[in-house]
């Protein structure tokens, strides 16, 4: 009894450790321990975001084979998109369970072998508890029948895919079937998904507010690494892939995103534009510019609500980036603006706007795009909102502005 408690204990409490003594050894206690601990021990439903190769899969393997050993009267399901995607997984889990290590530890523990029997789609240990003889782990793809199967614990990885971004159809039946997995969970039991976003209104709006980990938080891949894999898919790719996040792709004005630069002394002696709002759902949106060469250096900034609150944030900014004059509209307000940063001390250039806006962000910032280069520490919901631009985009805030500002530039040299 004593090396039960024992082994199933350590077990319980070095999920990580066991995943890299059975030859998982890129997994860490620090990222891969905490999830893995909030799989086993948390409580409610947990979802989990992480980017492409943080091995969030591999982690899920982990808990289910430790969950196996340490709660064998659970019941488990675990669902992906289809079921060859499952066969991996399950395949997966067994080589866990038949793994020197945990397969002598569980001998240990049991007081005896405990061996694994089932098929492509199932696995039940011999030390699993239940008198009617019921599967431990059954894995399925959602276009399979739930109906009759109830389950303590109930695994989703990966059920949200590519075909959720491109089909309306495939989002509504994932949606679905996630709805319908609240009937089959035992009372008491929980649902624990991972994988990455894709569409706004996918599954993922059904689940539990996810922890997420993106590709600069977890530390697995370096500011190298991803701008290498920027730069070899389209934004929407990499942001759903690699970020976490959503950006419109069909009918996108800007395909590809701009190369990062990390020096802000760049920027020094470069002019800023300001798009001002004055309420409702707009953004004031922020633009400090400056030509290099045959590069076209842009910072941006966001700031929501009007124009008003963010005027000292405004200032600071320009001074910080030693950008100016300002450069503004006056058909808004008058000119009100303009004279309010005067009187603060700001130096403005103020002009009353003739062009329409789409086409001013189709001729300046279209042609100027390959020559773009945006200063990484500036704000990613401003170059966002700048990849995601259509014709029928609800925001186009920051492309106005940088369209502006390239617009300015182009008027003080012939490089455009």
């Amino acid at each position: 009894m004593a090396e039960e408690i024992d082994f199933l204990r350590w077990l319980r409490q070095n999920p990580a450790e066991a995943g890299r003594r059975c030859g998982f050894d890129r997994l860490t206690d620090g990222v891969h321990g905490q999830w893995l601990r909030r799989m086993l021990d948390g409580t409610g439903d947990f979802t989990l975001q992480a980017h492409r190769g943080s091995y969030k899969s591999t982690c899920l393997s982990v808990a289910i084979a430790v969950l196996m050993l340490t709660e064998p009267e659970k019941k488990l399901l675990f669902l992906r998109k289809t079921d060859r995607d499952v066969t991996e997984m399950v395949r997966q889990v067994r080589g866990l369970l038949e793994h020197p290590f945990l397969a002598e530890g569980a001998a240990a523990a049991y007081g005896g072998p405990v061996s694994v029997k089932g098929n492509a789609c199932e696995l039940t240990l011999s030390c699993h508890l239940s008198p009617s003889g019921a599967v431990q782990l059954r894995g399925q793809g959602i276009g399979a029948s739930l109906t009759g199967k109830h389950a303590d614990c109930i695994f989703t990885d990966d059920i949200v895919n590519l075909l959720d971004r491109a089909s309306a159809m495939e989002r509504r039946h994932t949606r679905d079937v996630y709805q319908e997995l609240q009937n089959i969970r035992k009372p008491g039991g929980r649902i624990i998904n991972t994988g990455t976003p894709w569409h706004r209104d996918d599954a993922f709006a059904l689940m539990p507010e996810p922890e997420k980990w993106p590709w600069d938080r977890t530390g697995l891949i370096s500011a190298e690494q991803a701008d290498r894999l920027r730069a070899a898919m389209s934004p929407s790719l990499f942001a759903a892939n690699y970020e976490l996040r959503h950006i419109a792709q069909e009918e996108a004005l800007f395909p590809t995103e701009p190369p990062l630069f990390d020096e802000s002394r760049r920027l020094w002696d470069g002019i800023a534009h300001l798009d001002a709002a004055y309420g409702g759902g707009d953004y004031t949106a922020l633009t400090c510019a400056r030509m290099d060469g045959d590069e076209v250096l842009l910072w941006g900034r966001l700031y929501p609500g009007h124009v008003n609150d963010h005027l000292e944030e405004i200032i600071a900014a320009c001074a910080e980036l030693r950008c100016g004059p300002v450069h503004l509209e006056t058909n808004g307000d008058r000119g009100y603006l303009a004279a309010e940063l005067r009187r603060r001390g700001v130096a403005v250039r103020a002009y009353s706007e003739h062009m329409n806006k789409r086409i001013k962000i189709a001729v300046w910032l279209r042609q100027c795009w390959p020559q773009v280069r945006f200063l990484r520490s500036g704000d990613r919901a401003y170059l966002d909102q700048i990849l995601a631009y259509t014709e029928d985009a609800e925001h186009d805030d920051a492309p106005d502005s940088a369209a502006c500002a390239c617009r300015i530039l182009g008027r003080h040299t012939a490089r455009l």
